[in-house]
Order: structure tokens, then C-alpha cells, then sequence
């Protein structure tokens, strides 16, 4: 049977794989601006790579990062985690995207392996956030999770997912989501080589989940009610991660590399005291599709 650090080593080629896959793949889209990528060493052990794409044709910002880590966690943070002891290892992959046209949604996604004690398990997903939504282009979002999730057995359950996934970025000081969701998951154990099956599928077609959306809107035309809108909604987007992100607390609590770990937010943002959208206005009408939806069931029209 294979050991845990095999499994970990599998897993890292994976996320490694796929990162080069995605940033690729989003250079090739945005015609203009390149990756700059970043090496870095965690003291305690282990490191990653970094790579941020900025003022392109098409992203503002785009941070892909790949990690591989290692070491002890403190006593209070270990508590908070399944499995026995302080030692843990971890490797995965996020990205967020940051779009300059409002019309063009920010995606996040990340997939991850964790060990800790007698414990391993996967985690991730991949969400939607849209400042100006299209119907068409959130049910394709799901639709896609759908086709992926149902190619796999349980523990695999798209229904579970999309809802764990609109549960957990929702920011109950706002009573609102962040985003339109997409699926999320965590603490996923058993069968390693199905497991790992599927978030290889996952992170296969995540490019399939958000490009056609980003070609169908990057030619939109804009004005700065949008852009100052959008920069409104991304404070939003600052509040979620800075608060509640597992992600951002857990490279922070294992000392990780603060630029890589920060790398999900927006480069502007603004917060507007006590704004509301007027009634009946395109910007009121994201607030209805914050509100959680079976879109993978809907028919897909603009």
C-alpha cells in the first residue's frame, strides 16, 4: 500500500502540473501581460511557487500559486484539525482572477492535500463571482461542476458540494454571499486513487468552467458607474478572505509566505458607507442572484 508521503508527492506533481496548465492557458487569453513567478522557502520546511499576472489585456490581476509545505503547527491551530500530533504537510494549488471588465466575473478555485497525524484528506473547489451577472454564463458554471461531480462515487456529491459551497462564502455580517457559489468540499477521506481521480478532473476543467464566460463578456463596453461598482462589490470580495478564508488562515497560521498567501486580493478596491443599488438598476439585480439557486437544473439561455 502506498504511504502518505507517496500520496503527498502524487499529489504535488498534480497541483505542480497544473498550475503550469492554467497559467498557460490564461497568458494565452490575455494576449498581453505574462506570469511573473516567485520561488520562495518556508522556515520549518517546504515552500512553493508563486505567479502573478498584472495589468494584462484582459486581468487586472491573476495569482496562480502552487505550495508544498511541511513542518509543525502550533498546539491551538492543530486542535482545530482532524488527526493526532503537531506535524502536518500540505500541498495544493489556488488562483484567483481578477478581471478588468466588470462585465467578466472574478473566479477563485484551489485544490488541496493535507496530512496531519494518522489523518489525510483532499479539499477545494471552484467559485464564481460576478459583479454584472448573465444568466447563461452561471448556469454554465454549475453545469460544468455538475458534469464533473457525476462522473465520480461517493464521497462525491455534487448536491452536497454546491450547497457546502454556498454556505461557506457567505458573510453572515453582510447576511449576503460573495459570489454565486460553484462547489466546495473539505476533509474528503477513503479511497485515495478515486479521490485523486477526481480533483485531477476538477482541476481539468476548471479552464472549461470560467473561459467561455470570459471570451462571451471581455469585449463588453464599460464605463466608471460599472468600474466603480465592481470595485464596491470587490471590497466584498477583501472582507471574505481577510475573515472567514480557510485558506488564508491556514497559511498564515503555518508560516507561509504572507505575499503568496495575500495574493487573492483585488489590486482596487473601494467601500462605499451604506450604498444600495437603486431599485430596478443592473446593479441591483446581482442581489438576485446572490440568493442560492439550483442553476445546474436551469436551461441555459441569455
Amino acid at each position: 500500500m502506498l504511504n502518505m508521503t507517496t500520496h503527498r508527492e502524487r499529489a504535488a506533481a498534480l497541483f505542480r502540473d497544473l498550475q503550469d496548465r492554467i497559467c498557460q492557458a490564461l497568458e494565452a487569453v490575455d494576449g498581453q501581460a505574462r506570469f511573473r513567478e516567485d520561488f520562495w522557502q518556508r522556515p520549518g520546511g517546504g515552500g512553493g511557487r508563486t505567479r502573478v499576472l498584472s495589468q494584462g489585456g484582459i486581468f487586472e490581476k491573476a495569482g496562480v500559486n502552487f505550495s508544498e509545505v511541511f513542518g509543525q503547527m502550533s498546539p491551538e491551530f492543530a486542535a482545530q484539525l482532524p488527526g493526532e500530533g503537531l506535524d502536518f504537510a500540505a500541498t495544493g494549488v489556488s488562483l484567483v482572477l481578477h478581471p478588468h471588465n466588470p462585465f467578466v466575473p472574478t473566479v477563485h478555485a484551489n485544490f488541496r492535500f493535507l496530512t496531519k497525524g494518522n489523518k489525510q484528506w483532499f479539499g477545494g473547489g471552484a467559485d464564481l463571482t460576478p459583479y454584472y451577472p448573465f444568466r447563461e454564463d452561471v448556469v454554465h458554471f454549475h453545469k460544468t461542476w455538475k458534469t464533473v461531480c457525476t462522473r465520480h462515487g461517493p464521497p462525491v456529491d455534487y448536491a452536497r458540494f454546491k450547497k457546502w459551497c454556498d454556505e461557506y462564502f457567505y458573510l453572515p455580517h453582510r447576511n449576503e454571499a460573495r459570489g454565486v457559489g460553484g462547489i466546495f468540499f473539505d476533509y474528503l477521506e477513503g479511497d485515495f486513487e478515486a479521490l485523486l481521480a477526481f480533483v485531477s478532473d476538477c482541476g481539468a476543467n476548471f479552464l472549461e468552467a470560467y473561459l467561455p464566460i470570459v471570451h462571451r463578456r471581455k469585449g463588453l463596453a464599460f464605463g466608471p458607474q460599472q468600474r466603480a461598482f465592481q470595485e464596491f462589490r470587490r471590497g466584498r470580495y477583501v472582507e471574505f478572505n481577510l475573515l472567514y478564508d480557510r485558506g488564508t488562515v491556514f497559511g498564515l497560521k503555518t508560516g507561509g509566505r504572507t505575499e503568496s498567501i495575500l495574493m487573492s486580493l483585488p489590486p482596487v478596491a473601494q467601500w462605499r458607507y451604506d450604498f444600495h443599488p437603486p431599485p430596478g438598476s443592473r446593479e441591483a439585480e446581482l442581489y438576485e442572484f446572490l440568493k442560492p439557486r439550483d442553476w445546474a437544473d436551469e436551461v441555459s439561455t441569455s
